[in-house]
């Protein structure tokens, strides 16, 4: 089986040792997946909604790259770190996946790595 690993070039990929996307097969894994800059702090202090559009394009991105597209998903996490932007998270989320309608998951956690990002997601795909 080919394994295809993506790198979007992201502040921690290297440092940690990680990989934007892992594509094995007929499935695609995007890792957890925020707005962060070249510096780790988000493009978008603040706004929740802009977070999470920015972080879903990084998302698809990576997904092209691999040879997936967003209606491959089949299961979608998003993180927020307060639970006043739900509406605004999930509003995006359901923009882009209205018609494609994965599994999807709204957890509230405590924080993330840098106190200006609020929101992180994550995807699964699958082709066929």
């Amino acid at each position: 089986m080919t394994r295809i690993v993506v790198s979007s070039g992201g502040p921690y990929e290297e440092r940690i040792g990680y990989s934007r996307a892992v594509a094995v097969a007929d499935s695609c894994h995007v890792s957890g997946t925020t707005d962060a800059g070249p510096d780790g702090e988000s493009l978008h202090p603040g706004d929740a909604g802009a977070q999470a559009r920015t972080a879903w394009a990084i998302v698809a991105a990576a997904l092209r790259a691999a040879g997936f597209e967003l209606e491959d998903v089949v299961r979608t996490r998003m993180y927020i770190t307060d639970p006043a932007d739900a509406d605004a998270v999930t509003a995006v989320h359901g923009e882009l996946f209205r018609d494609i309608r994965p599994a999807a998951t709204l957890i509230v956690v405590s924080r993330l790595i840098r106190d200006s990002l609020l929101v992180e997601v994550e995807a699964d795909a699958r082709r066929g």
